[in-house]
């Protein structure tokens, strides 16, 4: 298996479907949403429950990574991955990232914002559901970058999934993907500022209507996956589209 977004290498044909091409992500986005309603109640099911959820943002990511890539012009074989393989390459990161993410966790703390040290805890919740902070929308979508370049690592070595290699790219491509983190950042700011407003007439729309509880639930459950589908759409047309320009122009 090989990946490459360069110009030179773009004979794949283009076999995806229209504005359908993402949807095949869809069912992860599902079932982590239901994990996240599941960790927020609490009890012994609650660390299961972000465990499963962090695995199927993971599982959503290396999908929609497929079809970013093809929609750039490049070439990847994730396509052909098993089931197994895919769950075993996002068990791999997962724990790598967890590893980074606490390593973070005690640098703020340590630094004296004990405070805002737990948001570093969700990076990678962010790169579908939104962040509550302005830095930690901007460390999520640091986060991003490095997953990626960490499934591309993973193809490029026979599912070797390299955590310092895909650093020492980042440093190589430190201005184009720099920058993409930039974008992405204010791109997230936007998309809480629009799904706070959302959420908001949801909540006014389900005092007033005269709905079940059921109704009201699923149409909330509906709103948080659905701005989870478009959140990782953007995060990974931006990162592959920096990506295709960092092998182009680097």
């Amino acid at each position: 298996m090989s990946i490459t977004l360069r110009q030179d290498r773009l004979s794949r044909p283009n076999t995806s479907f229209g504005p359908f091409r993402f949807l095949e992500a869809l069912p992860w986005l599902v079932l982590a949403t239901t994990m996240r309603v599941l960790a927020y109640g609490g009890g012994p099911i609650a660390l299961p429950a972000i465990i499963v959820a962090s695995i199927s943002v993971l599982m959503a990511f290396v999908l929609v990574t497929q079809r970013s890539i093809e929609l750039a012009d490049g070439h990847t074989g994730l396509g052909s991955l098993t089931f197994v393989e895919q769950l075993k390459l996002a068990r791999g990161i997962l724990w790598r990232i967890v590893l980074l993410m606490l390593a973070a966790f005690a640098v703020v703390s340590l630094a004296g914002y004990a405070r805002f040290a737990p948001n570093m805890m969700f990076g990678l919740d962010g790169m579908a559901f939104d962040q509550f902070t302005i830095a930690g929308k901007f460390w999520s979508a640091a986060v991003a970058s490095l997953v990626l370049l960490m499934v591309i690592g993973a193809e490029a070595n026979n599912g070797a999934i390299g955590f310092f290699s895909a650093m020492r790219e980042l440093g190589r491509r430190a201005i184009w993907i720099g920058s993409a983190i930039v974008v992405l950042g204010a791109i997230y700011l936007g998309l809480g500022f629009v799904q706070g407003l959302v959420r908001n007439a949801i909540w006014v729309y389900g005092q007033a209507a005269p709905h079940g509880h059921f109704v009201k639930n699923l149409i909330f459950f509906v709103f948080i996956f659905s701005f989870a589908m478009l959140r990782l759409w953007i995060t990974l047309l931006v990162l592959t589209y920096s990506l295709k320009l960092s092998y182009r122009y680097g």
